[in-house]
């Protein structure tokens, strides 16, 4: 299967951002922050990667399962890793 191909430098970006909500979890945690403001950021992270998650995921779909040129074996070898994917991503 070809590497995701839908703007990789936006998702990138995405990360960027990701990584900088885990960043001020870790300073919340090491400063004492209340509770409240910790699950909040927890919360706000979650959603970013549920957000990510879902970007990469209609990607994923559009081009290896419903590509106009996929075979009937590659749509059925795509739909079974994506489902793979999606049973790991709900555990």
């Amino acid at each position: 299967m070809a590497h995701l191909t839908k703007d990789n430098e936006a998702l990138t970006n995405r990360v960027k951002r990701i990584s900088g909500q885990v960043d001020a979890i870790d300073r919340a945690l090491a400063s004492s922050a209340s509770c409240a403001s910790i699950l909040h950021l927890v919360a706000a992270t979650r959603g970013a990667i549920n957000g990510l998650m879902e970007e990469i995921i209609d990607a994923y779909l559009r081009e290896h399962v419903a590509g106009p040129d996929l075979s009937d074996t590659a749509r059925a070898e795509g739909a079974d890793e994506l489902l793979a994917a999606i049973r790991r991503y709900a555990k």
